[in-house]
């Protein structure tokens, strides 16, 4: 059952109206708001409340929208979870959106009752939204302003700042639509594992010991893991990233990404007298040892995998002019060696596993003699996020997969999950999320790449419950616990 728009004004409604979107005129005034909230609730539809507004912050100007994240209830603040969803579609048509709380008053507020209700942390006031907090579906609330502290109603210009916040409202109305379109009954099947894998962990934390035991500026080599908010966040704490060793000053405390990087990354390092601490995944360290092994011995190696990233990149250093990056079976199919009985063949750690068991099987076959690793060089933390992915991928409408659109790892979820015949999507968090993607998507797969932070999947998961998807299932395809051990310098 699609959602409505309840428009306290006339004038507002008018503004909302559209082809398929159902708007109704809820009345002006706390009284009005709640006869109407009432019929609505027997009627069980999401509700989203749409109207003007007076700011109560100065940086809230007339004619841009707020989204409610919380409205007053009778027992308190209420949260409104599908907010930010709703924001990042209010921001794809070009509005200017604030996120935060909307306060109800039983009457126009200005002067000292308007700071009143600023120093509770409310963005915004109006008379009815509090009316609608009971209601037991979901629940969303925008308003366009109109009035601000310093241009209050009764100064002139409010019939100009009046009909800016219309506009406002009227130019939302795709975005208020697909939000209707999406609120909905519906099931949450998460994958487990997800998120975190042990690697990622511990390139993480040697990050965080390398500041607390050496102090800023810890300078890093690349992404230390492919996450754009894990990148941010070790920012914050004074982490410099940077492409090159030869960007880093001389002496300065260096970490080498998870990735692992090439021999002569190293080198350059030791040339520049830097403090290095390795944070390469160990099971990436078993690949470049798995390599200088086979070439040591004068064989060619087949490295499968992606020639443009960075893990690649440095298993090839080790011996560039005896490895041959093979992507696909097509590929594996054409690729030659100086000597076809003296081969070998690597894997990239984060690539699909039924992708790479088929270039694998081709290289096995053209070459009787090849040798590999006894056990598939991709890692476990990936195979079992694959195995997950694809058990919850059987009973979805749509998968949303959180990660960077650089991991690897999140990629092939993606993938994994589309050759199932679902619908996927790759989401750096919920500003990402389409809400057109969720229009009649009952059951919503949830996963994230092993680079992805736990906490960006609870807030999709809070997200899409705010949508009405309460219902929320595990599977559980494998329990981790593996753990590496900390490199000397930070242990």
């Amino acid at each position: 059952m699609t959602g409505v728009v309840v428009a306290p004004m006339r004038v507002e409604a008018s503004a909302l109206r559209m082809p398929g979107l159902v708007v109704l005129r809820g009345g002006m005034g706390p009284r009005r708001a709640a006869e109407s909230a009432q019929r609505l609730a027997a009627a069980g539809r999401p509700v989203l409340v749409a109207g003007v507004g007076g700011a109560l912050v100065p940086d809230v100007r007339p004619g841009d929208l707020v989204v409610a994240t919380e409205i007053d209830g009778p027992d308190g603040r209420v949260p409104l979870p599908s907010a930010p969803m709703l924001a990042a579609a209010l921001r794809r048509l070009g509005l200017t959106v604030h996120l935060g709380p909307i306060a109800s008053s039983p009457s126009v507020v200005d002067g000292a009752e308007r700071a009143r209700y600023a120093r509770s942390g409310a963005l915004a006031v109006d008379m009815e939204s509090a009316e609608f907090a009971g209601l037991p579906g979901p629940v969303a609330v925008v308003r366009a302003i109109v009035d601000t502290p310093d241009q209050p109603l009764w100064r002139p210009g409010t019939v100009l700042r009046g009909l800016s916040g219309l506009r406002s409202l009227r130019a939302a109305v795709p975005a208020l639509r697909e939000w209707c379109e999406a609120a909905g009954e519906g099931e949450l099947l998460l994958a487990s594992p997800r998120s975190f894998c042990a690697g990622v962990e511990r390139a993480i934390e040697i990050v965080e010991r390398a500041l607390e035991r050496y102090g800023a500026p810890v300078y890093v080599r690349r992404q230390v893991v492919h996450n754009a908010h894990v990148v941010r966040r070790l920012e914050a704490l004074g982490a410099v990233f940077v492409q090159e060793v030869e960007e880093v000053p001389r002496g300065a405390t260096t970490v080498l990404a998870a990735h692992g990087v090439a021999p002569a990354v190293r080198a350059a390092a030791q040339a520049r007298d830097l403090r290095v601490i390795d944070a390469t995944c160990p099971l990436v360290m078993k690949v470049h040892s798995e390599v200088k092994r086979y070439t040591g011995r004068g064989d060619t190696v087949f490295l499968i995998g992606h020639a443009d990233h960075e893990e690649v990149e440095g298993t090839v250093g080790e011996a560039p002019e005896r490895i041959v990056v093979v992507e696909d079976a097509e590929a594996a199919a054409h690729v030659r060696a100086p000597d076809g009985g003296r081969v070998a063949y690597a894997m990239q750690t984060t690539l699909a596993v039924d992708e790479a068991e088929e270039i694998a099987s081709v290289l096995r076959k053209r070459f009787p003699s090849i040798e590999g690793p006894r056990r598939d060089d991709i890692c476990y933390a990936t195979t079992n996020r694959q195995r997950a992915v694809t058990t919850v991928a059987e009973e979805a409408d749509l998968v949303l997969v959180v990660g960077s659109a650089n991991s690897s790892n999140s990629l092939r979820l993606v993938e994994v999950a589309r050759r199932r015949g679902t619908r996927a999507r790759l989401v750096d968090d919920v500003s990402e999320v389409d809400l057109r993607w969720l229009a009649g998507a009952t059951r919503i797969g949830i996963t994230a790449g092993a680079s992805a932070p736990p906490d960006l999947v609870a807030e999709l998961v809070r997200c899409l419950q705010g949508l009405g998807r309460t219902r929320v299932t595990e599977t559980v395809r494998a329990d981790e616990d593996v753990v590496f051990t900390l490199p000397r310098e930070v242990s």
